[in-house]
């Protein structure tokens, strides 16, 4: 009896620590306006990287996980699925990461980048309009 209850400590102490480990540091805040402009801000400090900079896979991994952390926490929710800014955002995230998923080793393209940052602005706008 011992035994088992022992191992069913272990057991649950092990699923504690790895629940813990798991609720790791979120950059988004819940406030949608503050954290479009931190994902807006985050992905053009991606971009405007030189394509030979030692820290550019890095910081195309951290844009890949700030795409889905945004997407995935606002694509549902009824305030924000309908706002100007949301509509445009989701745009240049989805352009950015469908060339992450399939050229992830190669530059941006300028037309790609110039989109984009025209959709940055679009959405800065409508954010200030409150959009």
């Amino acid at each position: 009896m011992k035994r088992y209850i022992s191992r069913l400590l272990a057991l649950v102490l092990t699923c504690a620590i790895c629940l813990m480990g798991c609720g790791g540091g979120s950059i988004l805040t819940g406030n949608y306006q503050q954290d479009a402009l931190t994902t807006v801000n985050s992905l053009r400090t991606a971009i405007e990287l030189p394509d030979d900079s030692p820290e550019k896979a890095a910081s195309q991994a951290q844009s890949r996980e700030i795409i889905n952390e945004f997407v995935s926490r606002y694509r549902r929710n009824k305030a924000t699925e309908n706002l100007t800014s949301f509509t445009t955002m989701r745009t240049a995230l989805n352009s950015l990461a469908g060339h992450y998923s399939s050229y992830g080793n190669r530059p941006l393209p300028k037309k790609l980048k110039d989109r984009v940052e025209i959709e940055f602005k679009q959405v800065e706008a409508a954010l200030k309009r409150g959009a």
